[in-house]
């Protein structure tokens, strides 16, 4: 449910859910959570800009330059192009995650330039206030196994998933919800003080609607709750009409968008 496809290019302007109250503590939060739950293979900075690359997945969020000062603007053009070689060098196109927390000159950047709008996403948030039951896995072969079955996972991406879940230094716990020997969804949690982020959801196709991936996202924010978080977070993008409706009836809410940005000639 978290899959990051491409949405209908130039929905939108380039404007926060949240509007001015998206410039806040809580919003560098989350974004800096979310670096830390999903981390790139490598991380380079050029001022505010955190570029991130992978070279074993190809998910937008990591392989994308991400604004983290809305003043840090100058010079557009020519810092682009210096992040564009490393792109290049990795195989990927250049990318720009749009965030509350980007700088209005590289959008204006982008929109002078024909640069096209791709993944709108949502961050939601909840409070935590019930707790406890299901102990995570610890094998991550496994966990990859049963993320290939629930059909979150192409065999391609395989080890790249393996690389990134390897690298998660805050706690994380592996969900994998099975049926007469199958499985049927999975996810990731991770924990990080009092923030609980949820990632990779995914049901198998034959046996969705039933209720399975509700009850593993209870599960796993039952899980972090015991180890101290509060407040539960994830990213789900904005054309998942049935995936945003399982998230308001659990008790998330929006806090911000976000979406990704592409030169013409790499959009497609």
């Amino acid at each position: 449910m978290t899959a990051e496809t491409p949405d209908n290019a130039g929905a939108q302007a380039d404007a926060p859910v949240a509007g001015p109250a998206a410039f806040t503590p809580r919003v560098r939060q989350f974004e800096a959570a979310g670096f830390r739950a999903w981390p790139a293979a490598s991380v380079t900075y050029d001022g505010a800009w955190m570029v991130r690359l992978t070279a074993g997945h190809p998910a937008k969020r990591l392989n994308s330059v991400n604004s983290l000062d809305p003043g840090d603007g100058t010079d557009v053009e020519r810092r682009l192009e210096r992040a564009g070689r490393l792109f290049r060098a990795y195989g990927r196109p250049l990318t720009i995650r749009v965030t509350p927390l980007t700088a209005p000159a590289i959008s204006t950047y982008c929109d002078r330039e024909g640069w096209a709008r791709l993944g709108a996403s949502m961050i939601m948030e909840m409070p935590l206030t019930e707790a406890v039951d299901q102990i995570p896995l610890q094998d991550i072969a496994r966990f990859v196994d049963a993320a290939l079955d629930s059909g979150s996972l192409l065999h391609a991406d395989r080890a790249g998933l393996s690389e990134v879940i390897g690298a998660i230094e805050p706690a994380k716990g592996l969900f994998v919800r099975e049926a007469a020997g199958e499985t049927v969804a999975s996810l990731v949690c991770v924990q990080e003080g009092e923030l609980a982020g949820v990632f990779e959801v995914a049901t198998n196709p034959a046996m969705r609607r039933r209720g399975h991936a509700r009850g593993l996202i209870l599960s796993a924010l039952r899980w972090a709750q015991a180890r101290g978080a509060r407040s539960a977070w994830l990213q789900v993008e904005e054309a998942n009409r049935a995936a945003l409706a399982l998230y308001a009836q659990l008790g998330f809410r929006p806090v911000y968008a976000y979406h990704y940005r592409r030169a013409p000639e790499a959009a497609g």
